[in-house]
């Protein structure tokens, strides 16, 4: 996957070297984080943000707060995992476990990626079909060329991709810089969600596993390590240590932003919506709401960050499908063949008549369920020394993964247990 153009190769071999020193040879190695970073920001958390800020205002903000802390946790570790051993996760899984668990696995994770596309392509396609005043099939349509084209540069090496991708998250994070401008947010309530978690009732339930659906992502799990397994010719560990250092600091850096953008927008819904518009629970109410409110910028400015958000996050949940596909079968596809896969449900959707934003939401909750099975092979292969040698987590690093994922399970379960109607006794009602 790391198919670097040789100018790039050159650079991150200078500053391991030392020829080459300064925040310039620092920024040879960004570019994996703010890849995946994307999938924090796809369309699927739109549509669980406005339902969160629109429904409860910003009570629901903790829960974006803490599902980015545990996404830097596990893209942290993905990312250590190919740097050290130059395998990705899925290629470990493949090697270490029974077969029948492989198998379990891939299937999980396709159904994965299936789920994380609908949303990505939904997103995109819903955003053009405003904008423009289309029909949402060839919103879809128009987005499925698109992501294409975007892919074919990765024949010219991935340096242009990974810049393309960044371009994109950088529209994505003005937008909601000129939202959060534009809306009157209450900073002080603001605050108050971030700090004192609640769960108000089984419907904020939902929401909260939806949130943390669309903000820990399995593919991206999966994805960052192949981004990192190859990407420099490191010697020793001594090369390690400075790549891995480098690495924490981008996905700090990156998933700060993601998790900016996505409290942006619970922000902005909640300050637009709470009173008054409380109902509003899809994209395509959200923009027609938002006009009167907040004026045609406002709206126009949602829909470019949508369109910019399923666009590239649909070219990284294709890139990811591959990944796993080739790890977990050591089967490759081509690009185009693998892009009509994993983006049949979404047009099926459509083709149904499902509402795209329930739609949307339903498919963070089922990446929520599939989020368990890479998140565990994740802490396993991270504390094996045999595995990771010197560079196996240690602790502290163990306890706050298994916190995270036990986090994570508890969320899952909670939901399974209220959706088949068990009472559960810390839920308003």
């Amino acid at each position: 996957m790391s198919n670097l153009t040789g100018r790039t190769r050159l650079g991150i071999s200078a500053a391991l070297s030392g020829e080459r020193s300064g925040w310039r040879s620092r920024l040879v190695f960004a570019g994996p984080a703010i890849i995946a970073s994307v999938a924090y920001m796809d369309p699927g958390n739109y549509a669980t943000n406005i339902q969160a800020g629109a429904g409860y205002g910003y009570k629901l903000l903790w829960v974006v707060f803490l599902a980015n802390l545990i996404a830097m946790l596990f893209q942290a570790l993905s990312a250590r995992l190919g740097i050290v051993t130059g395998k990705n996760l899925a290629e470990l899984s493949r090697d270490n476990f029974p077969r029948p668990v492989v198998w379990a696995m891939w299937v999980v994770s396709e159904i994965a990626a299936m789920a994380t596309d609908l949303a990505e392509f939904l997103g995109g396609a819903i955003g053009l079909a405003l904008l423009f005043d289309l029909p949402l099939i060839v919103g879809m349509a128009i987005t499925a060329i698109i992501t294409y084209a975007i892919l074919v540069f990765e024949r010219q090496g991935f340096r242009p991709m990974e810049l393309i991708i960044g371009a994109l998250v950088g529209v994505i994070g003005l937008c909601y810089l000129a939202e959060v401008l534009i809306a009157p947010i209450d900073w002080k309530s603001a605050g108050m969600g971030i700090l004192q978690p609640a769960l108000p009732d089984s419907a904020a339930l939902t929401i909260a596993v939806g949130i943390i659906g669309a903000t820990v992502m399995p593919h991206a799990i999966y994805l960052h390590s192949g981004l990192t397994q190859a990407r420099a010719d490191l010697r020793n560990d001594r090369d390690r240590r400075k790549v891995l250092k480098y690495s924490n600091v981008e996905v700090v850096l990156a998933l700060a932003v993601a998790g900016m953008i996505n409290m942006a927008m619970v922000m902005m819904a909640a300050s637009a919506f709470h009173q008054g518009h409380s109902d509003v629970a899809e994209i395509e109410t959200a923009y027609h709401t938002l006009t009167p409110l907040l004026g045609a910028a406002a709206a126009g400015m949602f829909l470019t960050s949508l369109i910019a958000s399923g666009i590239s996050s649909s070219v990284v949940g294709t890139m990811a499908g591959q990944m796993i596909m080739q790890g977990f079968l050591r089967f490759h596809v081509p690009v185009w063949l693998r892009r009509l896969v994993t983006m049949v449900p979404a047009f099926a959707v459509v083709a149904a008549g499902v509402n795209a934003t329930d739609a949307l939401v339903l498919s963070q909750v089922i990446l929520s369920i599939a989020l368990p099975a890479p998140m565990i092979a994740l802490i396993i292969f991270s504390m094996r020394r045999d595995i990771m040698g010197e560079f196996a987590a240690g602790p502290l690093v163990r306890g706050l993964a298994i916190a995270g994922a036990g986090a994570v399970l508890s969320l899952n379960f909670v939901l399974l247990a209220d959706t088949f109607g068990v009472p559960i006794p810390f839920l308003g009602g």
